[in-house]
């Protein structure tokens, strides 16, 4: 083998990784990518559920998992697993309150999206346009 090739060739380490693999993201530089992204915002409010329970979160007041489960036909751990995906989607945060988890509404990513989604639309208008010239000259 030439030097050149012994290079590539990688041992792997006492993790189990090899040793060329690159390293993993640290979780706040993931969480931190995962905000910017759109597609778990769409993967979040894609659900009726999610969005019953943001409609309620959205009239401003911070609700306990009781609070949310009341009225609904689902159980509390099936409110917690939705409250779940939409605080890894970052539009909703818990905030303690002594012994009680209360849930709130962010609405930032949901402008974030919105502005987006808008981004896209201009976007696309402007290829619409160009092609409805290209089409007609």
């Amino acid at each position: 083998m030439s030097p050149r090739t012994s290079n590539r060739i990688s041992t792997k380490s006492r993790t189990g990784r090899s040793a060329a693999a690159p390293p993993r993201r640290a979780p706040a530089r993931a969480a931190a990518a995962h905000h910017h992204r759109p597609a778990p915002l769409f993967a979040a409010l894609g659900d009726s559920t999610r969005l019953s329970l943001l409609s309620r979160l959205s009239r401003g007041q911070a609700c306990s998992i009781a609070q949310l489960t009341h009225g609904s036909h689902l159980t509390r751990q099936a409110i917690t697993k939705h409250l779940r995906v939409l605080e890894r989607a970052r539009i909703v945060r818990c905030v303690r309150s002594g012994r009680e988890r209360l849930f709130q509404l962010d609405p930032q990513p949901v402008l974030d999206l919105r502005d987006y989604l808008d981004r896209v639309s201009a976007q696309w208008d402007q290829a619409l346009t160009r092609l409805q010239s290209f089409v007609e000259n």
